[in-house]
């Protein structure tokens, strides 16, 4: 009895120290310890909990192969684990394989009829595979399971604004909306459906709140801008775009667009230092420049075919 004392005493302190060190944000030694502590007898269920926040901690770190493994490991302990087949999956999506991942979820649902984030990402991960029914049913299974669940009815309505069934797609947004008044994503595509039934004023009310929301969403910026160069009010665009750049400096389109304004209002410099910059970013731009009519004042300036010649050659 003595004995079995001690070890407990021994994998509790692994596991305080564990606990402590990820406290400390020192992942690595969470897991060294985490380990320690499995080497000494515990309960199955205590063993389980123990892998499940090693799991966690490798996909932090970004090392989806371990957390799939530990995931395995659970479900060796327990075939009903219903989190370790949902955690296999999401690891399985990180590693790219789309099929085991299906198998996963499906599995976990199979355990747990009611696990609505195994639903919502199977729903996703359909989505992704343009498989737009079989999201579309999974999304409302979601819903079925959660009423407030803003994002599947956000995801529900851009799937049917694809499908162009604005009439849905409108529906599905609104709920969404209703549910969080504030969510940028559903904000930024009621602007987009509204763009497309061909109320522009409407739109750019809805990108502006998406804006509001979240000032670092910069397709809300790309396609506020994009209703102005339609229109010809280049220099209204170049505003939007500037504003956008300033909140997502990364943002490759942002510079791209400004560039072509810049290149139709013949300000050559500025266009080309835009054009350089969203190169950079993304070099396979370099395939849409050599088309796009937007820059057809470039095409003579040697600094453009210089510019051209050097990506080129190089990608």
């Amino acid at each position: 009895m003595e004995n079995r004392l001690k070890v407990l005493d021994r994998r509790r302190n692994y596991k305080i120290l564990a606990e402590n060190a990820y406290l400390a944000e020192d992942r690595k030694n969470a897991i060294r310890f985490y380990n320690k502590a499995l080497k000494f007898r515990g309960s199955k269920k205590d063993n389980i909990q123990i892998l499940y926040n090693m799991a966690f901690i490798y996909d932090e770190l970004d090392l989806p192969e371990m957390a799939l493994k530990a995931y395995q490991r659970i479900s060796l302990m327990d075939k009903n684990q219903a989190g370790a087949f949902y955690g296999m999956a999401t690891m399985y999506e990180r590693l790219r394989d789309r099929k085991k991942a299906l198998q996963m979820y499906y599995k976990a649902i199979e355990i747990d009829p009611n696990y609505d984030r195994a639903y919502f990402y199977l729903a996703n991960l359909y989505d992704d595979l343009d498989d737009k029914e079989k999201a579309i049913y999974y999304y409302k299974r979601v819903i079925k399971l959660k009423p407030n669940d803003y994002i599947a009815y956000n995801n529900l309505g851009s799937i049917y604004e694809e499908l162009k069934d604005y009439k849905m797609a409108y529906n599905m947004i609104k709920k969404s909306l209703e549910i969080n008044p504030n969510y940028y994503k559903a904000l930024f595509n009621m602007g987009v459906i509204y763009k497309k039934l061909n109320k522009p004023g409407k739109a750019i009310e809805y990108y502006d709140k998406a804006i509001e929301s979240n000032n670092n969403y910069s397709d809300a910026y790309l396609n506020k801008s994009a209703i102005y160069i339609e229109e010809g009010k280049y220099e209204e665009a170049i505003q939007i775009l500037t504003e956008g750049i300033k909140n997502n400096p990364y943002a490759k389109y942002l510079y791209y667009n400004r560039a072509c304004c810049y290149a139709i209002l013949k300000e050559t410099d500025k266009a080309l230092k835009d054009l350089r910059k969203a190169i950079v970013l993304y070099p396979k731009l370099i395939d849409t420049i050599m088309i796009d009519r937007d820059l057809d004042n470039l095409r003579k300036d040697e600094r453009f075919i210089a510019l051209v010649k050097e990506w080129r050659k190089d990608n």
